[in-house]
Protein backbone atom coordinates (compact mmCIF):
# COMPACT_ATOMS: atom_id res chain seq x y z
CA UNK A 1 0.00 0.00 0.00
CA UNK A 2 1.51 3.30 -0.70
CA UNK A 3 0.68 7.00 0.40
CA UNK A 4 0.83 10.26 -1.11
CA UNK A 5 2.32 12.24 1.94
CA UNK A 6 6.07 12.58 2.08
CA UNK A 7 6.52 12.19 6.01
CA UNK A 8 4.86 8.89 5.88
CA UNK A 9 6.82 5.62 4.18
CA UNK A 10 5.80 4.71 0.76
CA UNK A 11 5.60 1.27 1.71
CA UNK A 12 4.43 -0.53 5.21
CA UNK A 13 5.00 -3.93 6.34
CA UNK A 14 2.40 -6.38 6.58
CA UNK A 15 1.99 -6.14 10.24
CA UNK A 16 2.03 -2.43 10.36
CA UNK A 17 -0.13 -2.08 6.83
CA UNK A 18 -2.88 -4.33 8.60
CA UNK A 19 -3.13 -1.84 11.39
CA UNK A 20 -3.85 1.30 9.33
CA UNK A 21 -7.68 2.15 9.18
CA UNK A 22 -9.68 3.88 6.77
CA UNK A 23 -9.42 6.94 8.70
CA UNK A 24 -5.55 6.92 8.83
CA UNK A 25 -5.96 6.81 5.14
CA UNK A 26 -8.60 9.86 4.92
CA UNK A 27 -6.42 12.09 7.04
CA UNK A 28 -2.84 11.19 5.42
CA UNK A 29 -4.35 12.12 2.10
CA UNK A 30 -5.55 15.33 3.79
CA UNK A 31 -2.59 15.93 5.42
CA UNK A 32 -0.55 15.62 2.07
CA UNK A 33 -2.59 18.06 0.32
CA UNK A 34 -2.07 20.54 3.37
CA UNK A 35 1.77 19.85 3.12
CA UNK A 36 1.60 20.18 -0.77
CA UNK A 37 0.27 23.74 -0.42
CA UNK A 38 2.61 25.01 2.33
CA UNK A 39 5.35 23.71 0.19
CA UNK A 40 4.11 26.00 -3.31
CA UNK A 41 3.60 29.03 -0.96
CA UNK A 42 -0.51 28.27 -2.26
CA UNK A 43 -1.52 30.44 0.87
CA UNK A 44 -4.67 30.92 -0.20
CA UNK A 45 -5.65 27.31 -0.99
CA UNK A 46 -3.66 26.07 2.38
CA UNK A 47 -6.38 28.22 4.08
CA UNK A 48 -9.51 26.66 2.05
CA UNK A 49 -8.05 23.66 3.07
CA UNK A 50 -7.38 24.21 6.58
CA UNK A 51 -10.58 26.44 7.25
CA UNK A 52 -13.88 24.54 8.61
CA UNK A 53 -14.06 24.32 12.49
CA UNK A 54 -14.03 28.33 12.67
CA UNK A 55 -16.69 29.00 10.59
CA UNK A 56 -18.69 25.83 11.70
CA UNK A 57 -18.58 27.20 15.67
CA UNK A 58 -19.31 30.32 14.82
CA UNK A 59 -21.99 30.28 12.35
CA UNK A 60 -23.12 27.62 13.81
CA UNK A 61 -23.93 29.10 17.08
CA UNK A 62 -25.63 32.01 15.53
CA UNK A 63 -28.59 29.26 16.13
CA UNK A 64 -32.18 29.50 16.82
CA UNK A 65 -32.35 31.08 20.48
CA UNK A 66 -29.50 33.32 19.33
CA UNK A 67 -31.04 34.52 16.41
CA UNK A 68 -34.20 34.55 18.29
CA UNK A 69 -32.29 36.27 20.69
CA UNK A 70 -30.72 39.03 18.65
CA UNK A 71 -34.50 39.66 17.38
CA UNK A 72 -35.66 40.78 20.30
CA UNK A 73 -33.09 42.79 20.82
CA UNK A 74 -33.69 44.95 17.72
CA UNK A 75 -37.21 44.84 18.55
CA UNK A 76 -36.74 46.18 22.18
CA UNK A 77 -33.92 48.85 22.04
CA UNK A 78 -33.17 49.05 18.25
CA UNK A 79 -29.86 49.35 16.70
CA UNK A 80 -28.53 51.97 19.66
CA UNK A 81 -26.65 49.78 22.98
CA UNK A 82 -26.58 46.18 21.77
CA UNK A 83 -24.94 46.36 18.55
CA UNK A 84 -21.18 47.46 19.76
CA UNK A 85 -22.09 44.96 22.95
CA UNK A 86 -22.80 42.23 20.43
CA UNK A 87 -19.43 42.95 18.30
CA UNK A 88 -17.74 42.89 21.92
CA UNK A 89 -19.59 39.33 22.69
CA UNK A 90 -18.04 38.16 19.26
CA UNK A 91 -14.54 39.69 20.32
CA UNK A 92 -14.78 37.77 23.89
CA UNK A 93 -15.70 34.36 21.35
CA UNK A 94 -12.98 34.56 19.38
CA UNK A 95 -10.43 34.95 22.00
CA UNK A 96 -12.10 31.64 23.63
CA UNK A 97 -12.09 29.69 20.68
CA UNK A 98 -8.43 30.77 19.17
CA UNK A 99 -7.27 29.15 22.70
CA UNK A 100 -9.48 25.67 21.80
CA UNK A 101 -7.85 25.52 18.45
CA UNK A 102 -4.41 25.90 20.28
CA UNK A 103 -5.39 23.33 22.59
CA UNK A 104 -6.29 20.87 20.07
CA UNK A 105 -3.72 20.96 17.44
CA UNK A 106 -1.00 20.92 19.75
CA UNK A 107 -2.77 18.25 21.78
CA UNK A 108 -4.40 15.73 19.44
CA UNK A 109 -7.46 15.54 22.23
CA UNK A 110 -10.60 16.48 22.27
CA UNK A 111 -11.62 18.65 25.42
CA UNK A 112 -13.67 16.22 27.49
CA UNK A 113 -10.47 13.68 26.58
CA UNK A 114 -7.97 16.31 28.10
CA UNK A 115 -10.15 17.23 30.81
CA UNK A 116 -10.34 13.36 31.84
CA UNK A 117 -6.59 12.96 31.69
CA UNK A 118 -5.52 15.95 33.04
CA UNK A 119 -7.67 16.59 36.28
CA UNK A 120 -9.23 13.16 36.64
CA UNK A 121 -12.67 11.17 35.97
CA UNK A 122 -14.71 13.02 38.68
CA UNK A 123 -13.78 16.43 36.57
CA UNK A 124 -13.79 14.73 33.45
CA UNK A 125 -17.81 13.42 34.02
CA UNK A 126 -18.68 16.77 35.35
CA UNK A 127 -17.53 18.65 32.36
CA UNK A 128 -19.19 16.27 30.11
CA UNK A 129 -22.63 16.28 32.45
CA UNK A 130 -22.60 20.12 32.07
CA UNK A 131 -22.09 20.38 28.61
CA UNK A 132 -24.36 17.54 27.31
CA UNK A 133 -27.34 18.96 29.80
CA UNK A 134 -26.61 22.24 28.18
CA UNK A 135 -26.79 20.62 24.55
CA UNK A 136 -30.19 18.79 25.12
CA UNK A 137 -31.68 21.79 26.00
CA UNK A 138 -29.82 23.59 23.35
CA UNK A 139 -31.09 21.40 20.59
CA UNK A 140 -34.68 21.30 21.68
CA UNK A 141 -34.30 24.91 20.81
CA UNK A 142 -32.81 24.35 17.22
CA UNK A 143 -35.47 22.15 16.57
CA UNK A 144 -38.26 24.74 18.11
CA UNK A 145 -36.81 26.67 15.04
CA UNK A 146 -36.87 24.43 12.52
CA UNK A 147 -40.61 23.88 13.49
CA UNK A 148 -41.21 27.78 13.51
CA UNK A 149 -39.65 28.36 10.18
CA UNK A 150 -41.95 25.67 8.73
CA UNK A 151 -44.62 27.22 10.32
CA UNK A 152 -44.39 30.54 8.57
CA UNK A 153 -44.82 28.27 5.34
CA UNK A 154 -47.49 26.16 6.56
CA UNK A 155 -45.25 23.52 7.04
CA UNK A 156 -47.07 20.96 9.85
CA UNK A 157 -44.83 20.63 12.96
CA UNK A 158 -44.70 16.81 12.65
CA UNK A 159 -43.24 17.46 8.82
CA UNK A 160 -40.82 20.26 9.67
CA UNK A 161 -39.15 18.42 12.67
CA UNK A 162 -38.75 15.06 11.01
CA UNK A 163 -37.53 16.82 7.91
CA UNK A 164 -34.61 18.16 9.83
CA UNK A 165 -34.40 15.51 11.53
CA UNK A 166 -33.79 13.44 8.27
CA UNK A 167 -31.17 16.16 7.02
CA UNK A 168 -28.86 15.77 10.34
CA UNK A 169 -29.02 12.22 9.80
CA UNK A 170 -28.18 12.41 5.93
CA UNK A 171 -24.90 14.16 6.91
CA UNK A 172 -23.93 11.29 8.91
CA UNK A 173 -23.91 9.02 6.13
CA UNK A 174 -21.53 10.78 4.68
CA UNK A 175 -18.88 9.36 6.21
CA UNK A 176 -15.91 11.62 5.98
CA UNK A 177 -15.36 14.54 7.97
CA UNK A 178 -13.87 16.40 5.00
CA UNK A 179 -17.31 15.97 3.18
CA UNK A 180 -19.68 16.46 5.80
CA UNK A 181 -17.20 19.87 7.16
CA UNK A 182 -17.96 21.24 3.57
CA UNK A 183 -21.38 20.16 3.51
CA UNK A 184 -22.56 21.94 6.63
CA UNK A 185 -20.61 25.02 5.96
CA UNK A 186 -22.28 25.33 2.51
CA UNK A 187 -25.20 25.32 4.50
CA UNK A 188 -23.85 28.00 6.66
CA UNK A 189 -23.62 30.17 4.15
CA UNK A 190 -27.76 30.53 4.70
CA UNK A 191 -26.93 32.10 7.47
CA UNK A 192 -26.33 35.95 5.89
CA UNK A 193 -29.82 35.98 4.50
CA UNK A 194 -30.30 37.91 7.55
CA UNK A 195 -28.50 40.39 5.40
CA UNK A 196 -30.84 41.24 2.87
CA UNK A 197 -33.88 40.72 4.77
CA UNK A 198 -31.90 43.71 7.18
CA UNK A 199 -31.46 45.67 3.46
CA UNK A 200 -35.51 45.58 3.58
CA UNK A 201 -35.94 47.16 6.37
CA UNK A 202 -33.59 50.18 5.13
CA UNK A 203 -31.67 50.92 8.17
CA UNK A 204 -29.80 54.22 8.78
CA UNK A 205 -26.01 54.16 8.25
CA UNK A 206 -25.52 57.33 10.15
CA UNK A 207 -27.45 55.53 13.46
CA UNK A 208 -25.40 52.44 12.85
CA UNK A 209 -21.93 54.08 12.72
CA UNK A 210 -23.37 56.54 15.81
CA UNK A 211 -24.22 53.62 18.00
CA UNK A 212 -20.72 51.61 17.24
CA UNK A 213 -18.95 54.82 18.38
CA UNK A 214 -20.70 56.15 21.05
CA UNK A 215 -22.17 52.81 22.30
CA UNK A 216 -26.04 54.11 21.66
CA UNK A 217 -28.80 55.33 24.14
CA UNK A 218 -30.44 52.42 26.98
CA UNK A 219 -34.11 53.15 26.48
CA UNK A 220 -35.39 52.34 29.53
CA UNK A 221 -32.15 52.29 31.55
CA UNK A 222 -31.43 48.98 33.38
CA UNK A 223 -34.02 46.91 34.45
CA UNK A 224 -34.49 42.72 34.82
CA UNK A 225 -35.26 42.79 31.16
CA UNK A 226 -32.06 44.47 30.31
CA UNK A 227 -30.07 42.23 31.89
CA UNK A 228 -31.92 38.71 30.78
CA UNK A 229 -30.93 40.48 27.19
CA UNK A 230 -27.43 40.81 28.28
CA UNK A 231 -27.39 37.39 29.19
CA UNK A 232 -29.06 36.03 26.37
CA UNK A 233 -27.17 37.69 24.01
CA UNK A 234 -23.70 36.62 25.62
CA UNK A 235 -24.86 33.05 25.47
CA UNK A 236 -25.80 33.53 22.01
CA UNK A 237 -21.98 34.11 20.99
CA UNK A 238 -20.31 31.98 24.32
CA UNK A 239 -21.44 28.74 25.22
CA UNK A 240 -19.58 25.72 26.36
CA UNK A 241 -20.51 23.23 23.13
CA UNK A 242 -18.45 25.69 21.06
CA UNK A 243 -15.28 24.40 22.68
CA UNK A 244 -16.06 20.88 22.96
CA UNK A 245 -16.96 21.20 19.42
CA UNK A 246 -14.33 23.45 17.48
CA UNK A 247 -11.25 21.20 19.74
CA UNK A 248 -12.95 17.60 18.64
CA UNK A 249 -12.85 18.85 15.04
CA UNK A 250 -9.68 20.31 14.67
CA UNK A 251 -8.49 17.17 16.03
CA UNK A 252 -10.89 15.07 13.59
CA UNK A 253 -9.69 17.18 10.86
CA UNK A 254 -6.13 16.92 11.81
CA UNK A 255 -4.46 20.08 12.03
CA UNK A 256 -1.04 19.99 13.75
CA UNK A 257 0.81 23.07 15.75
CA UNK A 258 1.88 24.21 12.46
CA UNK A 259 -1.46 24.97 11.20
CA UNK A 260 -2.51 27.18 14.44
CA UNK A 261 -2.25 30.56 12.31
CA UNK A 262 -4.30 28.80 9.58
CA UNK A 263 -6.57 27.74 12.41
CA UNK A 264 -6.82 31.40 14.19
CA UNK A 265 -7.99 32.80 10.27
CA UNK A 266 -10.56 30.25 10.26
CA UNK A 267 -11.56 31.38 13.75
CA UNK A 268 -11.78 34.96 12.68
CA UNK A 269 -13.30 34.46 9.40
CA UNK A 270 -16.52 32.73 10.97
CA UNK A 271 -16.38 35.63 13.97
CA UNK A 272 -16.74 38.14 11.06
CA UNK A 273 -19.34 36.37 9.24
CA UNK A 274 -21.39 35.63 12.19
CA UNK A 275 -21.23 38.62 13.95
CA UNK A 276 -22.04 40.46 10.78
CA UNK A 277 -25.46 37.82 10.57
CA UNK A 278 -26.40 38.83 14.19
CA UNK A 279 -26.16 42.55 13.37
CA UNK A 280 -28.04 42.35 10.37
CA UNK A 281 -31.15 40.39 12.71
CA UNK A 282 -30.38 43.47 15.00
CA UNK A 283 -31.07 45.67 12.35
CA UNK A 284 -34.27 43.66 10.25
CA UNK A 285 -36.06 43.78 13.30
CA UNK A 286 -35.56 47.24 14.69
CA UNK A 287 -38.57 48.60 12.75
CA UNK A 288 -40.25 46.52 15.20
CA UNK A 289 -38.62 49.09 18.08
CA UNK A 290 -39.72 52.02 16.17
CA UNK A 291 -42.95 50.98 15.28
CA UNK A 292 -43.65 50.12 19.51
CA UNK A 293 -44.38 46.61 18.74
CA UNK A 294 -45.16 44.57 21.87
CA UNK A 295 -42.57 42.43 21.88
CA UNK A 296 -43.72 40.14 24.64
CA UNK A 297 -46.46 38.42 21.76
CA UNK A 298 -43.66 37.48 19.36
CA UNK A 299 -42.75 34.14 20.88
CA UNK A 300 -40.27 32.39 17.82
CA UNK A 301 -39.28 32.92 14.40
CA UNK A 302 -42.68 32.55 12.98
CA UNK A 303 -44.42 34.91 15.01
CA UNK A 304 -41.12 37.30 14.15
CA UNK A 305 -41.20 36.68 10.31
CA UNK A 306 -45.02 37.40 10.65
CA UNK A 307 -44.93 40.61 12.13
CA UNK A 308 -42.32 42.04 9.96
CA UNK A 309 -44.22 41.00 6.78
CA UNK A 310 -45.48 44.25 6.83
CA UNK A 311 -42.43 46.36 7.58
CA UNK A 312 -40.40 44.43 5.46
CA UNK A 313 -42.40 43.41 3.00
CA UNK A 314 -43.08 39.61 2.29
CA UNK A 315 -39.24 38.88 0.45
CA UNK A 316 -37.77 40.14 3.49
CA UNK A 317 -39.83 38.45 5.78
CA UNK A 318 -39.77 35.09 3.89
CA UNK A 319 -35.82 35.76 3.96
CA UNK A 320 -36.00 36.16 7.91
CA UNK A 321 -37.99 33.01 8.29
CA UNK A 322 -35.86 31.09 5.81
CA UNK A 323 -32.74 32.20 8.23
CA UNK A 324 -34.27 30.84 11.38
CA UNK A 325 -34.89 27.60 9.62
CA UNK A 326 -31.30 27.35 9.08
CA UNK A 327 -30.16 28.78 12.27
CA UNK A 328 -31.76 25.94 13.84
CA UNK A 329 -30.69 22.80 10.71
CA UNK A 330 -26.98 23.69 11.15
CA UNK A 331 -27.29 23.86 14.94
CA UNK A 332 -28.52 20.69 15.35
CA UNK A 333 -25.78 19.02 13.65
CA UNK A 334 -23.11 20.82 15.00
CA UNK A 335 -24.17 20.42 18.45
CA UNK A 336 -25.36 16.46 18.30
CA UNK A 337 -21.85 15.79 16.76
CA UNK A 338 -20.09 18.24 20.14
CA UNK A 339 -22.46 15.81 22.24
CA UNK A 340 -21.18 12.85 20.67
CA UNK A 341 -17.36 13.41 20.72
CA UNK A 342 -17.97 14.33 24.44
CA UNK A 343 -19.07 11.52 25.22
CA UNK A 344 -16.81 9.12 23.26
CA UNK A 345 -14.02 10.65 24.75
CA UNK A 346 -15.07 10.40 28.10
CA UNK A 347 -16.07 6.94 27.32
CA UNK A 348 -12.84 6.12 25.73
CA UNK A 349 -15.21 5.48 22.40
CA UNK A 350 -13.77 5.54 18.66
CA UNK A 351 -15.07 9.12 17.45
CA UNK A 352 -14.28 10.36 14.46
CA UNK A 353 -16.91 11.41 11.50
CA UNK A 354 -14.46 9.54 9.12
CA UNK A 355 -15.30 5.99 10.73
CA UNK A 356 -18.17 3.72 9.61
CA UNK A 357 -21.55 3.28 11.31
CA UNK A 358 -20.32 -0.18 12.69
CA UNK A 359 -17.28 1.15 13.88
CA UNK A 360 -18.25 4.17 15.18
CA UNK A 361 -21.71 3.17 16.39
CA UNK A 362 -21.67 4.69 19.76
CA UNK A 363 -20.47 8.31 18.23
CA UNK A 364 -23.03 8.02 15.42
CA UNK A 365 -25.88 6.45 18.21
CA UNK A 366 -25.18 9.42 20.19
CA UNK A 367 -25.98 11.76 17.65
CA UNK A 368 -28.76 10.46 16.23
CA UNK A 369 -30.70 9.40 20.04
CA UNK A 370 -29.98 13.22 20.99
CA UNK A 371 -31.66 14.94 17.94
CA UNK A 372 -34.41 12.02 18.33
CA UNK A 373 -34.98 12.46 22.01
CA UNK A 374 -35.03 16.62 21.49
CA UNK A 375 -37.13 16.59 18.37
CA UNK A 376 -39.89 14.56 20.33
CA UNK A 377 -39.58 16.62 22.98
CA UNK A 378 -40.88 19.62 20.56
CA UNK A 379 -43.39 17.20 19.54
CA UNK A 380 -45.09 16.71 22.57
CA UNK A 381 -48.43 18.37 23.21
CA UNK A 382 -47.84 21.47 26.00
CA UNK A 383 -44.48 21.44 26.32
CA UNK A 384 -43.38 24.51 27.40
CA UNK A 385 -41.30 25.63 23.93
CA UNK A 386 -41.51 29.58 24.65
CA UNK A 387 -40.08 29.85 27.77
CA UNK A 388 -37.01 27.12 26.93
CA UNK A 389 -36.26 29.15 23.69
CA UNK A 390 -36.05 32.10 25.91
CA UNK A 391 -34.01 31.05 28.54
CA UNK A 392 -31.44 28.52 27.00
CA UNK A 393 -28.88 31.88 25.82
CA UNK A 394 -29.28 32.48 29.95
CA UNK A 395 -28.55 29.00 31.15
CA UNK A 396 -25.69 28.47 28.50
CA UNK A 397 -23.94 31.49 29.67
CA UNK A 398 -24.77 30.33 33.26
CA UNK A 399 -22.84 26.97 32.78
CA UNK A 400 -19.88 29.03 30.64
CA UNK A 401 -17.71 29.80 33.35
CA UNK A 402 -17.15 26.35 34.73
CA UNK A 403 -16.11 25.25 30.79
CA UNK A 404 -14.02 28.92 30.68
CA UNK A 405 -11.60 27.54 33.90
CA UNK A 406 -10.79 24.61 32.16
CA UNK A 407 -9.96 25.36 29.34
CA UNK A 408 -7.65 28.15 31.00
CA UNK A 409 -5.93 25.72 32.82
CA UNK A 410 -5.54 23.39 30.32
CA UNK A 411 -4.05 26.07 27.82
CA UNK A 412 -1.57 27.14 30.31
CA UNK A 413 -0.70 23.80 31.11
CA UNK A 414 3.11 24.25 29.98
CA UNK A 415 3.67 20.11 30.22
CA UNK A 416 1.19 19.80 26.88
CA UNK A 417 1.49 22.86 25.26
CA UNK A 418 4.76 23.79 25.24
CA UNK A 419 5.65 27.36 23.52
CA UNK A 420 2.03 27.36 22.67
CA UNK A 421 0.77 28.15 26.22
CA UNK A 422 -0.79 31.14 27.27
CA UNK A 423 0.96 34.44 27.51
CA UNK A 424 0.27 37.33 29.74
CA UNK A 425 -2.14 39.00 27.07
CA UNK A 426 -4.14 35.74 26.43
CA UNK A 427 -4.30 35.19 30.08
CA UNK A 428 -5.55 38.32 30.92
CA UNK A 429 -8.43 38.52 27.97
CA UNK A 430 -9.11 35.28 28.94
CA UNK A 431 -9.53 35.90 32.55
CA UNK A 432 -11.26 39.00 31.99
CA UNK A 433 -13.90 36.88 29.95
CA UNK A 434 -14.25 34.74 32.76
CA UNK A 435 -14.45 37.43 35.37
CA UNK A 436 -17.14 39.53 33.03
CA UNK A 437 -19.46 36.52 32.35
CA UNK A 438 -19.33 35.52 36.28
CA UNK A 439 -20.51 38.76 37.53
CA UNK A 440 -23.12 38.89 34.78
CA UNK A 441 -24.39 35.65 35.96
CA UNK A 442 -24.25 36.28 40.06
CA UNK A 443 -26.02 39.91 39.25
CA UNK A 444 -28.93 38.15 37.25
CA UNK A 445 -29.21 35.38 40.28
CA UNK A 446 -29.87 38.66 42.65
CA UNK A 447 -32.11 39.92 40.59
CA UNK A 448 -33.87 36.68 40.21
CA UNK A 449 -33.69 36.29 44.06
CA UNK A 450 -34.64 39.61 44.99
CA UNK A 451 -37.30 40.56 41.91
CA UNK A 452 -38.43 43.86 43.17
CA UNK A 453 -34.53 44.89 42.96
CA UNK A 454 -34.91 46.50 39.50
CA UNK A 455 -37.65 47.32 37.11
CA UNK A 456 -39.85 44.94 34.83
Amino acid sequence: MTYGAPDMPMSLPAATEAAVTREDVLRARDRWKVRESRSRGRWLRLLWLLAGPGVLVMLGENDGPSMISYATTGATYGIGFFVPFILLTFVLAFIVQEMTVRLGAVTQRGHAELIFQRFGPFWGYFAMADLVFGNILTLITEFIAIQAGGLYFGVPSWLSVTMGGILVFASLTLRRYWTWERAVMALTAFNLLFVPAALFAHPSGAALAHALVSWGPLPGGVTAGFVTLILSNIGATVTPWMIFFQQSAVVDKGLTKADIAEGRWDTALGTILAAIAAIATVAATAPLFAHHVDVSKLNDGADFATALRPLLGTTGATLFALGIIEAGLVAAMTISTSSAYAFCETFHERHSLNLSFSQGRWFYGVTIFSCLFAGGIVLIPGTPLVALTLTVNVIATLLMAPALVFLLLLINDREIMGDAANGWWSNLAGGATVGAISLVGVFYGVITAIPGLLGK
